[in-house]
């Protein structure tokens, strides 16, 4: 994959260091172990997400989902047994695994299961109150504006005094 250099662009701009390590975080495609296990990224519904992986052969002890600072891991380790297996055809893969999803951020985990060799996770977006859109009451007549406010305080004071 290629490389860009973005330091120009972040010399002039503050607060971006997340977009940055995101950027660099991005995997590289090129990779055979990126696509192990395989598994599905769907969109429920505006709102809600959900990843499905193929972990046949995993316990849920040897399954581990982790989440910090919107980077969801998922890894799974199945142990080595000390009995010695003869293979005619090796085909089911045990190696452990590591999968790393960038979350938004407002994406949080609601809920992980595993069943039938498929573990779900089910993500939320879950938007403040003060970040959601809203909309503005539009008021007829002339503008608000400070100097009309603070004539009426003054006059109301004077009123007051009289």
């Amino acid at each position: 994959m290629t490389r860009y250099d973005l330091s120009p662009l972040f010399r002039s701009t503050v607060g971006f260091d997340r977009l940055a390590r995101m950027l660099d975080e991005i995997p590289d495609y090129k990779d055979n172990s990126l696509s192990y296990p395989p598994y599905n990224i769907e969109s429920v519904n505006e709102d809600q997400y959900r990843i499905t992986m193929a972990v046949a052969g995993f316990t849920q002890e040897m399954l581990n989902i982790s989440f910090h600072e919107n980077m969801l891991l998922v890894s799974g380790e199945i142990p080595q047994t000390k009995e010695e297996r003869k293979y005619l055809h090796h085909g089911l893969s045990t190696r452990k695994f590591e999968q790393k999803f960038q979350l938004d951020d407002y994406v949080k985990v609601e809920n992980a299961y595993l069943k039938d060799g498929l573990l779900t996770i089910d993500l939320i977006r879950e938007i403040p109150e003060e970040k959601r859109p809203r909309t503005i009451e539009i008021s007829q007549g002339q503008p608000a504006n400070l100097l009309g406010k603070a004539k009426k305080i003054i006059e109301g004071t004077k009123n007051k005094a009289a």
